[in-house]
């Protein structure tokens, strides 16, 4: 079995001010290596071969520092926008890199213990479109972002809000229906989906740190 990963890699990462004015985010180092590695070094241990990662601010940093993937053992394919397509647009354009039905979608500013060797067996039920992994509210989204209930049943509209990790499984079918080379969020894509009950979702009760800003990076808000 072949799947297909993408990692999500083209944003500015304006909320770390002058760290990221000559480094691109992915390459922040955090816990001795640039995030993005931790990421590639455990899908390469999971056994995923076939990597894709889009690329706009400093892509050439990004290129030069990850090459051809071949010191993780897997091939680096890499989607380039310009301007910047956000994420559901980045992830419609580079659908012709992903060559798995279903295919893993990542974040590439999030630290996590979330097992990826379990995710590459995952396979979707044919009724739907998207996985997503959801966490439990960290301090600066105390609000969430869809509510999870039970048989992973996704809502928009709910009190008790879980937030969204930045990890989930989609069957391209999830992005076809989207306009090529536009700047489209994947947020208000989900919200669509959710309403026609096409995404499930799953609670990971593990680490997960979203690298967003300078304290987190430094790791102030581990916990």
């Amino acid at each position: 079995m072949n799947r297909s990963v993408m990692i999500l890699a083209a944003g500015r990462g304006l909320r770390m001010g002058a760290l990221t004015e000559e480094t691109p985010k992915p390459l922040l180092i955090f816990k001795g290596k640039p995030l993005i590695v931790w990421h590639i070094e455990k899908l390469s241990a999971a056994g995923f071969t076939d990597i894709v990662i889009n690329v706009s601010y400093l892509a050439e940093k990004i290129k030069g520092y990850l090459g051809n993937g071949s010191q993780w053992g897997v091939r680096i394919f890499f989607s380039d926008e310009n301007p910047v397509l956000e994420t559901a647009g980045g992830i419609k354009k580079a659908l012709h890199l992903l060559k798995s039905d279903p295919f893993l979608v990542i974040n590439s500013d999030i630290y996590s213990d979330i097992n990826y060797a379990e995710l590459y067996e995952l396979n979707l039920p044919k009724s739907i479109e998207g996985l997503l992994f959801f966490v439990k509210n960290p301090l600066h989204n105390p609000s969430g972002d869809f509510l999870l209930g039970e048989d992973g049943v996704i809502m928009n509209n709910g009190v008790i809000k879980k937030t969204f990790s930045g990890v989930g499984i989609y069957r391209p079918d999830f992005f076809y229906g989207l306009p090529n080379n536009e700047s489209i969020k994947l947020s208000d894509v989900l919200k669509e989906k959710v309403e026609k009950k096409l995404i499930k979702g799953k609670l990971f009760n593990g680490l997960w740190i979203d690298i967003g800003t300078p304290e987190r990076l430094m790791g102030q808000d581990n916990l």
